[in-house]
């Protein structure tokens, strides 16, 4: 008697359970798959994910709290007023940012710093400039860069010189991207993927029912952004990528080029031999940043620091000694690679 109570209170409970699955692969495939897309932090942004709801306010209000912390176009931002030593006790988005780059900037030697705005600017990139810097500029400049000559002490934004300036640039747009997710996530959210200026977050499946797949572009010079020959493919499912390189942010003067990635202890533009720099992370803040930070070191040094930190995954696009590129990735990131 008590075993065909116990089978038919199994069957029960077995029968539930197929309905629950029913209705959730039911739900999956009437739930409609929505997109977003526009203009923040000086670039654009894509947005796809699926929900009953639309959800653009919730995305427009995320954005907006992250340009009113973070951007230095914003004139009545955060970052802004700090870096106008107007005296504020800094908001939580700001104080998050900052102290993931300090540690950062300690686990790169500082190759990471976003104390560099005051160089970024002088070479034309951030705000326009029609003439390079001398090399008396840069060292007067480089008086004032390093992420020690600043910190946070009550709520407060402590420089060593009123002249220190940050700049977020190259790691707000993942903090960004990382902020809606989160977002989406907190409304229940399970399937989306989140883009900005190509930092990427993505969670569950895409519109075809399959996993979240990314291309790499070949890193050719395109500052119009309109090459989409691609070097592969990667599989980045429930989890964050970030690109960097200077084949899309450049500029010539007098025949020479110069890239948008300045080194902060040289005070000029890196001419390493990474030319792309693609992180798989936990957070797309975190890819952000090393991913800038690997374009400042280069491939040997890079490496070095995938060796302290196997959280994190990297796919190098390089120029080899024969002027040839050639490809380096994590080991890690085998099974991430598509084709």
């Amino acid at each position: 008697m008590k075993s065909k109570r116990k089978i038919i209170a199994q069957s029960v409970v077995l029968l539930l359970l197929i309905v629950v699955v029913v209705i959730v692969v039911r739900r999956q495939h009437t739930t409609p798959y929505r997109s977003s897309e526009g203009l923040v932090f000086g670039t654009l942004y894509h947005i796809t994910y699926q929900s009953d709801r639309d959800l653009q306010s919730e995305i427009d209000s995320v954005l907006n709290d992250v340009d009113n912390s973070l951007s230095p176009f914003n004139k009545n931002s955060v970052i802004t007023k700090v870096n106008n030593n107007i005296d504020i006790v800094v908001d939580s988005m700001f104080t998050e940012v900052f102290t993931l780059a300090e540690h950062i900037s300690d686990e790169t030697d500082g190759a990471f710093d976003i104390t560099v705005a005051p160089l970024v600017n002088v070479w034309g990139f951030g705000f326009k400039n029609d003439s390079q810097p001398s090399r008396a500029v840069i060292d007067s400049l480089l008086h004032i860069i390093g992420y020690q000559k600043v910190c946070l002490k009550g709520g407060r934004v402590v420089k060593k010189d009123k002249r220190v300036m940050l700049d977020c640039s190259a790691i707000a747009k993942g903090y960004g991207t990382d902020q809606v997710a989160r977002m989406l996530r907190n409304k229940g959210v399970d399937n989306f993927m989140v883009e900005i200026g190509g930092e990427i977050v993505t969670q569950g499946i895409n519109t075809k029912r399959l996993p979240w797949k990314i291309g790499v572009t070949k890193p050719t010079d395109d500052t119009l952004q309109t090459n989409k020959e691609l070097q592969t493919i990667l599989n980045v499912n429930d989890i964050a990528m970030a690109t960097s390189g200077n084949y899309r942010n450049f500029y010539y003067k007098d025949g020479k080029k110069y890239a948008h990635t300045i080194n902060p202890k040289t005070g000029y533009p890196v001419q390493h031999n990474i030319l792309s720099a693609t992180v798989l992370a936990n957070d797309c803040a975190t890819a952000d940043a090393y991913a800038t930070a690997f374009m400042v070191v280069g491939l040997e040094k890079a490496q070095e620091i995938l060796d302290n930190h196997p959280e994190i995954m990297a796919y190098f696009i390089y120029s080899d000694k024969n002027g040839n590129n050639a490809v380096w990735f994590s080991p890690t990131m085998k099974d991430k690679i598509a084709d």
